[in-house]
């Protein structure tokens, strides 16, 4: 059986991490969004509270002290949307179930705090989607432009750098198609480790049209996976190496024992770093803009490492 090649291998990662990371974060949200909803209903008792300091926070929170049954008193923050109705000294109408002594808008449409909790889940959905889209539209595209008719061109293999982008440095792949008649143009491809023992030029067949994406197949059968338009010129954006199929490697500056073979190291280890550098991210924006909560921090560090290592996987990763 035919192992699946490395640009398959990064598609079902990148799904794989987006579906996943999503999960967690809707199961992580969802569960204390009914935990607390659960709470409220339990809520029966009613108790009339003064607000003691309002516009607290970016989302203008409220204060309130409010006195139970008992005579417990007690002092709570509160999120409510009608801010200017809530101001210092004002009453606010609490609900709470007797014995306990957390509290609850007891007005229905104050529900700042389960729409806190709610809301994320659904735009977290509106984000995990496109990026799943991405790699089911790579795919189909790959599949419906490999079964168009091929013809034959040269191709040079560069591999460059982007220049000042958030993924700086990361290696790219380009071929320089050029076609019997001497026209040319340029195309980025996904990594595969068979270009990186090709000659300086050699044969290709390439499907699709001119302006489309095009996918290339290898002397040896190789089909590469295309990334974005041909161009016409090279990207401005990418730094290329000086010689035109010769990749400069760190490995190249130790002596190897003779008859090892030297092979590339697998692009994994990015994406743990991508992986542990967007969880701390996200803890950090976290503490900011949840005020330290572990609902919040949590959630935003699962969306944040979730969303940097899906970008990270979308970019083609290699060597």
């Amino acid at each position: 059986m035919r192992r699946p090649g490395p640009a398959l291998r990064v598609g079902l990662f990148g799904v794989a991490v987006t579906l996943v990371g999503y999960a967690l974060f809707a199961t992580w949200l969802g569960v204390h969004a009914q935990l607390y909803l659960d709470a409220r209903d339990r809520a029966t008792a009613r108790a009339t509270g003064t607000v003691v300091q309002d516009d607290i926070g970016d989302d203008s929170d409220i204060r309130v002290r409010w006195t139970d049954a008992e005579g417990h008193t007690h002092l709570q923050r509160f999120g409510v949307y009608d801010t200017d109705r809530y101001g210092k000294g004002e009453h606010f109408p609490v609900a709470y179930a007797p014995g306990t002594s957390r509290g609850f808008p007891a007005d229905p449409d104050e529900t700042a705090r389960e729409d806190d909790l709610i809301v994320p889940v659904f735009l977290g959905g509106a984000v995990a989607l496109p990026l799943v889209w991405v790699w089911i539209w790579r795919g189909l595209r790959f599949c419906l432009t490999a079964r168009r008719p091929g013809r034959p061109m040269t191709a040079r293999v560069r591999f460059g750098t982007h220049r000042a982008t958030f993924w700086r440095g990361t290696p790219t792949t380009w071929l320089h198609l050029t076609t019997p008649d001497g026209s040319a143009r340029w195309q980025r491809f996904m990594w595969h480790p068979v270009l990186e023992g090709l000659p300086d030029e050699f044969p290709v067949t390439a499907q699709g049209s001119p302006r489309r994406p095009t996918v290339v197949t290898l002397p040896d059968g190789t089909r590469l996976v295309p990334l974005g338009r041909p161009r016409t010129a090279p990207p401005s954006r990418v730094h290329f190496d000086d010689h035109e199929s010769v990749r400069a490697d760190l490995r190249d500056a130790f002596v190897l024992p003779t008859g090892t073979t030297a092979r590339p190291a697998p692009p994994w280890w990015r994406g743990a770093l991508t992986a542990a550098l967007g969880t701390a991210i996200g803890v950090g924006a976290g503490f900011v803009m949840s005020d330290g909560t572990l609902i919040g921090t949590i959630g935003f560090a699962l969306s944040a490492a979730t969303l940097l290592t899906s970008t990270w996987a979308l970019s083609a990763p290699q060597p």
